[in-house]
């Protein structure tokens, strides 16, 4: 009440009601998430602009579960595309459609699989898809010719992977901490000079594998093999010049014990007397 002379003014206060400030903090709250959600997009928007002058567009740990919007408006000027520590779990089969990507990553993800449409990146050079839930290769990505490096490392796969023999520019295959077997005949056609097979349950190797012409160094740290499952001819008459196998089934020691050892040694002190 407000006193004005002789008069005095009542004047009504229109407070909410107890029930409507529920609905106004509400209201409140849907107002600062499409508030955040523009300025997320403004920020994609930036990135989108600066992708189409340097062909990167990295997109990484933004909780994405699906393609953004107008990404596939950018398909035609990607050469680097990072979409790493997100959250999907698969990728569409829209992916075909960036044909000048060379670098790929798509670690830290949810996947279970790799599209088909992998196999029309035939430009691409680098392929990360460590740390998801991979349990099987798509046979699309041998028409990948030009690959020099992959990462399937992290994943759930139980069968070692033939696709990427005779893939002559392949100069790296990372399939640690997966969960292979066997190292089967098919390797032998294999181009890489690095394989790395850590931490699986390999527990049979091929001898056939020594015939790999390019391999140089062979990674099989933490598996199930036996002291017998190393194969003479890797020892005897491979290029290997790098052989990890500790924390295996026997003592290291043991292996000096094995015919050709003397052999294998020779390449690995010469490879070490060249690095110093």
């Amino acid at each position: 009440m407000i006193s004005t002379g002789n008069k005095s003014t009542r004047i009504k206060h229109n407070y909410p009601a107890t029930d409507d400030v529920g609905k106004i903090e509400n209201n409140c709250m849907v107002y600062f998430i499409r508030c955040q959600h523009k300025m997320g997009n403004s920020g994609l928007k930036q990135h989108y602009e600066t992708a189409k002058k340097t062909g990167t567009l990295k997109l990484s740990e933004r909780k994405l579960d699906e393609f953004p919007q107008n990404l596939l408006a950018l398909s035609p000027l990607l050469r680097t595309l990072d979409l790493s520590e997100n959250k999907f779990v698969h990728i569409p089969d829209e992916i075909g459609n960036f044909t000048l990507l060379k670098q790929l990553n798509l670690n830290h993800n949810r996947l279970t699989t790799l599209p088909e449409a992998l196999g029309a990146l035939t430009k691409l050079e680098g392929l990360n898809a460590s740390s998801n839930q991979i349990k099987t290769i798509p046979w699309s990505l041998s028409k990948l010719m030009r690959l020099k490096q992959v990462n399937l490392s992290d994943n759930r796969i139980t069968e070692f992977p033939p696709m990427f023999c005779d893939l002559k520019f392949l100069d790296v295959l990372d399939l640690s901490k997966n969960r292979i077997t066997t190292i089967p005949d098919a390797a032998a056609a294999l181009h890489v000079v690095e394989l790395n097979l850590n931490q699986n349950q390999i527990s049979t190797i091929s001898d056939k594998l020594a015939e790999c012409s390019r391999l140089k160094t062979l990674r099989l740290e933490e598996n199930c093999l036996q002291l017998s499952a190393i194969p003479t001819k890797i020892l005897k008459n491979s290029k290997i010049s790098v052989l990890s196998v500790e924390g295996n089934l026997f003592e290291m020691k043991q292996l000096a014990n094995l015919d050709g050892y003397d052999n294998y040694m020779e390449r690995y002190t010469a490879v070490k007397k060249k690095l110093f």
